[in-house]
């Protein structure tokens, strides 16, 4: 009887399920493609903004509405095809390798993580998501957003695909890398702080701890997804800037303007000024935070179902 009476408590004794890997990367997917959809006109805005060098643009409304005045509303929409794939494919990796590197992290006693693992797991998925799908996908989509007009005979790229090998034939494929520095720091910089800060607003706000099968309501992880997603863009507006600087230059004979990440800091500093290294902050501000808010509302939802069907201590 004794022995009967002690078998219930083995359980509750043995380390804590948490959520696999490949469902962290389908949940990020999700919501990239959600998020997309929702956000591409004020990533276009954006990238006009910080490829304006002589003023045509006098703030995001104006750049919104000039852009779909001159080159109709779908021109909002430009680059959709790629950005959304790129969101999908990213958010996959990012939200998957985290977790793997998450596991390395852990306790292996108390299956804890520290804010310094959380930080370096966020990192390392910054680092490879932008060598692996960032870079390539943002110069074709900021090649794309940079044309004016949606005649299709008077652009010179006429689709993604057909952008992706014109670089490749005209700057060969390094060509689809321009702007790797920068982005990598970007990418590593924000994910460092948005895993850390999304996990420490959910337990603030909260008390929702990974694997206790609670899920959040939607609007509960949009508010914790909106909140994270605000401190990368004032950390990192110097290498976004030069990032689309670097990715928007056409290696196809002359001189290339900027030579690198350093040379492009130095250069924009001299002749734009200190606040030019953030420009495009505001639709940046306006594009993250919701952007996260959208994915981690998407993605919360597809773990919050499998803690509550499949992990042990889920109530029933």
């Amino acid at each position: 009887m004794k022995t009967q009476e002690q078998e219930p408590q083995n359980p509750s004794s043995s380390p804590k399920k948490t959520i696999p890997s490949y469902m962290k990367a389908v949940s990020g997917s999700l919501g990239g493609i959600v998020e997309a959809c929702c956000l591409q006109p004020i990533d276009v805005i954006k990238t006009r903004l910080q490829l304006d060098r002589t003023g045509t643009y006098r703030g995001i409304v104006h750049c919104g509405t000039t852009v779909s005045s001159t080159e109709g509303v779908r021109a909002l929409w430009k680059g959709l095809t790629p950005f959304a794939t790129h969101l999908t494919l990213k958010y996959t990796l990012r939200m998957g390798s985290n977790a793997v590197f998450q596991l390395a992290f852990k306790d292996s006693q108390t299956g804890k993580i520290s804010n310094h693992g959380r930080l370096l797991s966020g990192f390392g998925a910054g680092v490879l998501e932008a060598l692996t799908i960032v870079t390539p996908f943002e110069v074709v989509k900021i090649r794309l957003q940079q044309q004016k007009g949606l005649s299709t005979e008077l652009l010179k790229y006429k689709g993604p695909v057909h952008c992706a090998r014109t670089i490749i034939r005209e700057e060969g494929l390094c060509g689809l890398w321009a702007g790797a520095a920068p982005t990598v720091m970007r990418n590593g910089t924000n994910q460092a702080a948005m895993f850390t800060a999304k996990n420490s607003f959910d337990v603030f706000l909260w008390k929702k701890q990974e694997g206790d099968g609670k899920t959040l309501q939607p609007w509960q992880s949009m508010i914790s997804g909106f909140f994270a997603g605000t401190v990368g863009p004032f950390c990192t507006g110097p290498f976004d800037v030069v990032k689309t600087r670097l990715m928007a230059q056409n290696r196809q004979g002359g001189e290339l303007k900027y030579k690198g990440m350093i040379h492009a800091i130095r250069t924009i500093y001299a002749e734009e000024g200190l606040l030019a290294l953030w420009k495009g902050l505001l639709p940046r501000l306006m594009r993250i935070p919701p952007g996260q808010a959208i994915m981690w509302a998407v993605a919360d939802q597809v773990t919050g179902l499998y803690e509550r069907r499949y992990l042990r201590n889920a109530p029933l």
